[in-house]
C-alpha cells in the first residue's frame, strides 16, 4: 500500500544564507570620500577596485540596504560633495574572505573627536545606525573603520585631549553595541595642521588597547589641497585596511 504525501511539505537542505558582516565606517572626511572631487563636483570615474559587487551591500541614511557603489556617504555627508572613499576597496578587498560585506556609513566631514563624544548627534546617530543595521541574525558586526583627526591638529587643547577622547569612544562604542571585545581599525592621519600633525599622529600609534590596531596613511597621495587623499590614495588606504583587518581579527 502506497503513502500518500500529498500533504507532506518537503524538508529544505538549503543552509540559510551567511550573516553579512557589517562594517561601520566612521570619522571625518577622508573616510567619507572626496577621491575624484574637483570645484565640488564628482567626476564619476570608478576605480576597478571600487566596483560594485553583488556581494557588498550599503546602510542608507533611511536604516535600509542596498546594493553598495560610490559614494558611500552621499546621504550621510550630505553638506559635502561625496567621492570615492576607502569603504569599496576595502570591502572588495575581503568579500572573497568573509563573505557578503555590510557597509555602515557614519562619517562626517570637518568633525573633532570631541563631537563624537556620547551624547553628541555624530555618535549617536552612529549608534543607532550600528544597532538598526543587525536587527536580524543575518548581520554580524565585525569590525569599525575610524578615520578622523584633521580637525584636531589646530590647538595643543585638542592634542591634549585626544588620547582620553579616543580611549573613550572606543569604551563607549563597545559598551553601547554590547561588543566588548570589538575590533577598531583607526588610520594614522596623513594630513592637517602641520602646527600638530605629528603630536596627533603620534598619540594615535601609541593608543594601545586590546583589539584596536593602527593604519598609517602617512604618505599616501593628497590632493592638491593638502588634505584629502587622491584617489589612487583611498584605495590603496582600502586595501591596508583590508590588510589589517583580515591579519588581525578575521579569525578571531
Amino acid at each position: 500500500m502506497s503513502m500518500d504525501t500529498s500533504n507532506t511539505t518537503p524538508t529544505s537542505t538549503q543552509p540559510p544564507p551567511p550573516p553579512k558582516q557589517i562594517f561601520i565606517l566612521s570619522g571625518q572626511s577622508n573616510m567619507a570620500g572626496r577621491g575624484g572631487v574637483t570645484n565640488k563636483h564628482w567626476n564619476n570615474i570608478i576605480p576597478p577596485q571600487c566596483t560594485p559587487h553583488p556581494s557588498i551591500h550599503r546602510f542608507t541614511a533611511d536604516l535600509k540596504w542596498v546594493p553598495a557603489k560610490d559614494p558611500l556617504h552621499a546621504d550621510i555627508d550630505t553638506k559635502k560633495t561625496c567621492g570615492v572613499g576607502p569603504g569599496m576597496p576595502f570591502a572588495n578587498a575581503v568579500k572573497d574572505v568573509v563573505g557578503e560585506v555590510g557597509l555602515v556609513p557614519c562619517a562626517v566631514g570637518g568633525t573633532a573627536i570631541k563631537e563624537w563624544a556620547r551624547g553628541c548627534h555624530l555618535y549617536e546617530n552612529m549608534i543607532k545606525r550600528a544597532k538598526a543595521s543587525v536587527e536580524n541574525d543575518q548581520e554580524e558586526i565585525r569590525a569599525v573603520l575610524w578615520y578622523q583627526g584633521e580637525s584636531d591638529t589646530s590647538s595643543k587643547q585638542c592634542v591634549e585631549a585626544y588620547r582620553g577622547n579616543m580611549e573613550m569612544l572606543t569604551d563607549n562604542v563597545r559598551l553601547d553595541l554590547g561588543l566588548p571585545h570589538l575590533p577598531i581599525i583607526q588610520v594614522a592621519i596623513a594630513s592637517g595642521d602641520k602646527k600638530y600633525l605629528e603630536e596627533i599622529r603620534e598619540i594615535q600609534k601609541a593608543i594601545d588597547v586590546q583589539n584596536v590596531v593602527c593604519v598609517d596613511a602617512k604618505g599616501l597621495e593628497l590632493k592638491e589641497d593638502k588634505l584629502h587623499l587622491t584617489t589612487e590614495a583611498c584605495v590603496e588606504l582600502g586595501q591596508m585596511l583590508a590588510h589589517a583587518y583580515l591579519t588581525h581579527f578575521h579569525s578571531k
